[in-house]
């Protein structure tokens, strides 16, 4: 496993590891020391796989190299690109990879018949030395749905091959994006050279979420010579009810949760890459004080390059700030957190009853799977199409606002009405039970016999050949 140095992409691949694991095959995970500190961290954070976490490690090596110096600014909210450019220069350190990952190539194709490398498309670059490696076999893994991997190459096709019918024909285009030009180039080169080392490709989904568009994108010219696995969902999909005598140290987040009343609280999170101006901070928060709405804020910092690192004196890490006494006036239906929350386990919670999401897709998979509802609200990347996907195809969401309008502040009576058409509206309602069914279906999925379990069965049985 080689994963690109963001919190989604590693944790990605580190439920994938786990899982190929499962079938008794050796995993190794390269990466950064400090990144693989990272993500083991936040994944022993989690209750529900705390009680597993050492058992499981025991079946993933990890590989800990060391990156060489690069700048960590801090993530800037008034940036014009909503793009995280402020890890620009971690994407730059992760090059240095390239030499010390080859190193453990070369090692582990000496030990084994055959060595299964599975990449991430933006480390692409990292790992274009395996060409020399007659034993070693490639499969670019896409940290995004089939839905928008499809739409982002069929937009860039000047020549289209082939006639799409029943899917939604206004979907966002990737100009929409404001990513940073550089940035641009970067996933235009590293898409490209996947394509050249990669015999198959990988994404977190299932033929049960996106059947018709794991279809379309097979179909592509581009991928004529490959085999796709929709191998999702990676994460544990097995829920938790009611509270858990063996936990110990329960989450504050849970501990709170138990209290409420089945489906009554919405969880409002924006991943490890989003930082919201201070302005739009106040009109997220009045909207939800306004709603009359139950909620579990999780209003984080984003990431810098290295988590781990404590700010000088002379840049302060910047705190979100909430509206005058706000935590007193929601205290008794609101909760706000400001560190790091285990998300998997609040939405697996029975008093969870919705999500406001930007929309990435590892968070997008985690809600689906266990059926909870979105109010969309996307913010960059592939972010926009994802939404699409849910409110459109899926019908297991609402819009929060319209791609649209993405340069102007949402104000608190839209995210208001968001939250209430979800979770207080007949609409709502309908759109809960139909997310609670599809997680119903995806989780049976996953079990023995089980389509999506067949897959996974079946992608193992290719590369183990």
């Amino acid at each position: 496993m080689v994963p690109f140095p963001t919190q989604s992409h590693l944790n990605q691949l580190l439920q994938l590891s786990h899982l190929i694991a499962s079938y008794g095959l050796q995993v190794h995970y390269a990466g950064s020391t400090v990144h693989n500190r990272q993500v083991k961290l936040r994944d022993q954070n989690s209750e529900r796989e705390s009680q597993v976490t050492r058992a499981k490690f025991l079946k993933v090596k990890f590989h800990d190299f060391k990156l060489g110096p690069y700048s960590m600014p801090s993530p800037d909210p008034n940036a014009p690109a909503n793009a995280p450019s402020h890890l620009q220069p971690l994407r730059l350190a992760t090059v240095g990879l390239r030499e010390p990952i080859f190193g453990l190539l070369k090692e582990l194709a000496a030990k084994y018949r055959r060595i299964i490398v599975i990449h991430d498309t933006l480390m692409s670059c990292v790992v274009q030395d395996v060409r020399s490696i007659p034993n070693a076999e490639v499969y670019t893994f896409h940290v995004t749905s089939a839905f928008a991997l499809f739409y982002g190459r069929w937009e860039s096709m000047a020549e289209k091959p082939f006639q799409i019918e029943g899917v939604p024909t206004r979907v966002p285009c990737n100009e929409g994006y404001n990513t940073t030009s550089d940035f641009k180039d970067f996933i235009v080169s590293q898409i490209r050279l996947s394509l050249e080392l990669a015999s198959g490709s990988i994404n977190n989904s299932s033929r049960l979420i996106e059947c018709k568009f794991i279809e379309l994108y097979q179909k592509l010219p581009v991928n004529s010579k490959i085999r796709h696995f929709a191998l999702g969902p990676f994460n544990p999909i097995e829920k938790t009810v009611g509270v858990a005598e063996e936990y110990k140290n329960r989450h504050r987040c849970l501990q709170w949760l138990d209290q409420q009343e089945i489906q009554s609280v919405i969880y409002v999170s924006f991943g490890t890459l989003t930082s919201m101006t201070d302005d739009q901070i106040a009109e997220l928060a009045i909207g939800l004080e306004k709603s009359g709405q139950k909620f579990i804020w999780a209003l984080l910092v984003a990431d810098k390059g290295d988590i781990f690192v404590k700010d000088d004196a002379g840049d302060q890490k910047r705190r979100p700030k909430l509206p005058d006494n706000y935590e007193e006036r929601v205290k008794n239906r609101g909760l706000v957190v400001t560190e790091w929350a285990p998300q998997l386990d609040i939405l697996a919670h029975p008093s969870t009853g919705g999500f406001v999401s930007h929309c990435g897709w590892s968070s997008c998979v985690e809600s689906i799977s266990m059926g909870v509802a979105i109010a969309a609200w996307p913010i960059t990347s592939d972010q926009p199409k994802n939404a699409v996907l849910l409110t459109e195809v899926l019908g297991v969401g609402v819009l929060v606002r319209d791609w649209e309008q993405r340069s102007k502040v949402v104000d608190s009576s839209t995210v208001e009405n968001a939250v209430r058409k979800l979770m207080q509206t007949e609409e709502g309602e309908e759109i809960r039970k139909r997310a609670a069914q599809l997680g119903r279906d995806v989780r049976a999925s996953c079990a023995k016999g089980g389509s999506s379990r067949l897959e996974f069965d079946s992608f193992v049985s290719h590369i183990t050949r």
